[in-house]
């Protein structure tokens, strides 16, 4: 029964079943956390031998270099050549960091801000009225960079391809403020989309005011596909060297999601301009990754093949429990007219959109039942979502049947709360 068009006695009694339904459920006392997307201990179990990868007397790299030493800021040779080809680009193209691709990317849009980019007037916060475009519902995490570096943030929305390219190509053309835009191209935080061909060109070669835009493209999923083989996104830097932009494009990846989420490998690919400004900001700061961890990950993995079969057994972990999600949501809320939700081929997250006004009520009734969500507004600038509707579900974590109670109350609180605010907007 579609909830939007039932009359007022139908709502009634439909809050009275969703009420009592909701009070069941409460005195479960659940303890169930369905907040972030971290990877479940077992995903991180198939990364055992990572640990092992270098013993005792095999630090030594292919030139017969010390790694257990100081140096080497960029990356050492087999990383970077490892590395490259996972990401598509040649080695001179690639700066392999530390665990954290999070950090790489507040690095660059820190050096941005204090120092300037290539092809710019200097230093951002010299400039006024810095902004960078953030496509909603989007990631938290970037949304809190620019909040922490004092830059504007605009919000566009997504549509089925990727940003809305319309609003994009106008906002960048005329406001020489705009310096930026994060992209999550690959199943996007928390939509699970994949870019288009044709979104991945028009970023690539639109007309921007700005001399020093840059696209951060955090294809943070890139081999994170739920069963059917990753999905296939454009390169970013080779789009933007085809449409004359070499310097255009910052992409970063990492492997966090893949072996050891507190002991993975990152890196950041780019044109070698924005590589040599990246490698001299960065050697103020460190003397050197951790090149031990980067060769473990090249001898663990040994080759792409290696990867690819190593993410087809998180696949066989993590597949089920979207499925669960996928389930639960049909059961409980299709046809009522009061929730859409997106079916990711991958990634790490569910987006629902509810009644315009509800989210926040369904996560405060789901932590009163004793599952936790993501705040409600994450997923947007200042953590103010305009229209209060989106949530953002990471079912990575939990085990299968933990998610089959979570999202039971989950789907109880959509129905309450969106009852709720039915009957209030018909009175």
């Amino acid at each position: 029964m579609d909830l939007t068009t039932t009359d007022g006695a139908a709502l009634e009694k439909s809050e009275g079943q969703a009420k009592e339904r909701y009070g069941d459920l409460n005195r479960r006392n659940l303890q169930l956390d369905m907040t972030r997307g971290k990877p479940s201990p077992e995903q991180l179990d198939l990364s055992e031998e990572i640990l092992t990868a270098v013993g005792p007397g095999e630090w030594r790299g292919e030139d017969g270099t010390d790694y257990r030493n100081y140096g080497i800021v960029a990356g050492i040779p087999e990383a970077k050549a490892f590395f490259a080809a996972y990401m598509d680009v040649t080695p001179e193209e690639i700066i392999v960091g530390g665990n954290s691709s999070l950090t790489m990317m507040y690095d660059a849009m820190a050096g941005a801000v204090l120092f300037g980019l290539p092809g710019g007037d200097g230093p951002w916060r010299e400039q006024t009225g810095v902004k960078v475009l953030c496509p909603v519902p989007g990631y938290d995490r970037h949304f809190a960079v620019c909040e922490r570096l004092g830059i504007e943030m605009i919000p566009v929305e997504m549509t089925d391809d990727g940003p809305d390219m319309d609003a994009v190509e106008s906002l960048v053309a005329n406001d020489p403020g705009i310096k930026g835009i994060w992209c999550v191209p690959k199943y996007s935080n928390p939509t699970g989309i994949v870019y288009s061909d044709g979104v991945t060109e028009r970023l690539a070669a639109m007309e921007t005011a700005a001399a020093d835009f840059r696209i951060f493209w955090d294809n943070a999923y890139a081999v994170h596909h739920l069963g059917s083989g990753p999905a296939r996104v454009m390169n970013a830097l080779a789009t933007c060297k085809a449409a004359g932009n070499p310097d255009r494009a910052l992409m970063f990846g990492s492997t966090s999601k893949m072996t050891l989420a507190g002991a993975g490998v990152a890196m950041m690919a780019a044109s070698s301009t924005n590589i040599a400004d990246a490698t001299k900001k960065i050697s103020f700061a460190t003397i050197g990754p951790d090149k031990i961890n980067q060769l473990r990950h090249v001898r663990f993995f040994g080759d792409q093949d290696g990867i690819l079969a190593h993410m087809a057994k998180q696949a066989a972990l993590i597949a089920p429990k979207f499925a669960a999600v996928e389930a639960a949501l049909e059961k409980n809320l299709a046809g009522k007219g009061i929730a859409t939700w997106t079916s990711p081929e991958g990634g790490y997250f569910v987006s629902v959109d509810v009644v315009d006004g509800c989210a926040a009520e369904i996560v405060r009734l789901a932590d009163e039942a004793g599952v936790k969500l993501t705040p409600a507004g994450a997923t947007y600038p200042y953590g103010r979502d305009p229209r209060d509707r989106n949530i953002r579900l990471a079912p990575t974590m939990p085990s299968v049947e933990e998610i089959e109670q979570a999202m039971e109350v989950f789907c109880a609180c959509v129905e309450l709360a969106c009852v709720r605010k039915l009957k209030e907007s018909a009175a």
